[in-house]
C-alpha cells in the first residue's frame, strides 16, 4: 500500500512538471511554427515558407528597430557593467555608514515592478532633464532608462561571485609585494571576469527586450522604436502581419543564446573557493597555522 501511494505522488508529480513545462513553452513553440507560414496574416497557417523573414530583412523600419536596439543594448551595457561592478565592490568591501539602506536601495530596481520605474523615469526625464539641459531627444533618455534598471543586476551577479573569492588570493600578492593597483588589476578583475561577462550579456539581454522603460522614456511621441517598440507598432495594425512573429522568434532566439553563453562563462570558469577551517592548520597540531608566506603563526 505504501509503495502504491508513493508511486502515485510520484506520477502526480511527473505529470504536474510536464503541465507546467507544456503551459510555458507550447505558446512558443506555435510562435516559432506561425513565424514561417505564408499566410498574409500572423495568426492564420498558409504553409511553409520564409517569406515573413525575408519581408522583415526588406522592412528599413524593422532594420532601424534592430540598430536602435543594438546601440542601446551594447552602450548600456557597458554602462551597467562598469557602474555595477563598481557597486558590487563597494558594497562587498566597504563599510559604511548607513550600508544597509544603500544594498535596499540598489536591489530596488529588481523588485520595483517595471512600469513604475517606466512612469518614474518619464516624470524625470520630462521634469528635470529637459529643464536642464533642453531636448536631449530619445536616444539619451532611452540609454538612461536602461542604464538605471540594469545595475543592480550587475551588481548581484558580481557580487555572488565576489562572496565566493578566497581573500588570501589578494593578501598573498599583496604580501608578494605588489601594489594594491597591482592586486586589482592582475588577480581581482581576472578573478570576477567570468561574473562580469555574465553579467553584461544578461543585462545586454534584459536591455534587447525591454518594453516598458523604452517606452516611457522615448518621453512620448518621438518616433524612436527599439525591436520591442516596433513589435507592438505591428501588433497595432488591423491586420497583423507575419513579420510580427519572425521578429519575437529572432528576439528569442537572441535572448536563449545570450542567457545560454553567460551560463557557459560561469561553469567554465568557477571561482576559487574559500578555504575550510581545517585548511588552514598546520601539520604542528590544530593550533598552529601557516602563514601566506609559510612563516608558521
Amino acid at each position: 500500500m505504501k509503495r502504491a501511494v508513493e508511486y502515485g505522488v510520484t506520477l502526480l508529480v511527473a505529470l504536474d512538471v510536464c503541465l507546467t513545462y507544456v503551459f510555458l513553452y507550447l505558446p512558443i513553440v506555435v510562435l516559432i511554427v506561425y513565424s514561417v507560414s505564408a499566410s498574409r496574416y500572423a495568426l492564420v497557417w498558409g504553409g511553409f515558407s520564409v517569406e515573413p523573414y525575408e519581408k522583415l530583412l526588406r522592412d528599413p523600419e524593422a532594420l532601424r528597430a534592430l540598430g536602435n536596439s543594438l546601440i542601446v543594448g551594447v552602450v548600456s551595457a557597458g554602462l551597467s557593467t562598469l557602474l555595477g561592478t563598481l557597486m558590487a565592490l563597494g558594497l562587498e568591501r566597504g563599510r559604511a555608514w548607513g550600508q544597509r539602506a544603500i544594498e535596499v536601495l540598489a536591489y530596488l530596481p529588481i523588485v520595483v515592478p517595471e512600469i513604475v520605474m517606466g512612469v518614474g523615469l518619464l516624470l524625470f526625464f520630462v521634469q528635470v532633464w529637459r529643464r536642464l539641459g533642453g531636448d536631449v531627444g530619445p536616444l539619451p533618455t532611452v540609454i538612461a532608462g536602461h542604464v538605471a534598471f540594469s545595475i543592480s543586476y550587475v551588481m548581484v551577479v558580481v557580487r555572488a561571485r565576489l562572496r565566493e573569492l578566497d581573500r588570501s588570493l589578494e593578501e598573498a600578492a599583496l604580501d608578494l609585494g605588489a601594489t594594491p593597483a597591482q592586486v586589482w588589476r592582475r588577480v581581482t578583475i581576472p578573478l570576477l571576469m567570468p561574473a562580469i561577462v555574465s553579467g553584461a550579456l544578461l543585462v545586454f539581454t534584459l536591455s534587447l527586450d525591454d518594453f516598458y522603460v523604452t517606452y516611457f522614456s522615448t518621453t512620448g511621441g518621438s518616433g524612436f522604436k527599439t525591436l520591442p517598440l516596433y513589435l507592438y507598432a505591428l501588433a497595432g495594425r488591423a491586420g497583423v502581419p507575419p513579420q510580427m512573429n519572425a521578429v519575437a522568434t529572432l528576439m528569442l532566439l537572441a535572448s536563449l543564446t545570450l542567457v545560454a553563453l553567460a551560463l557557459i562563462v560561469q561553469r567554465r570558469h568557477p571561482s576559487p573557493l574559500l578555504p575550510s577551517p581545517s585548511e588552514g592548520r598546520g601539520a604542528g597540531g590544530e593550533g598552529e597555522k601557516i602563514g601566506y608566506r609559510g612563516d608558521r603563526i
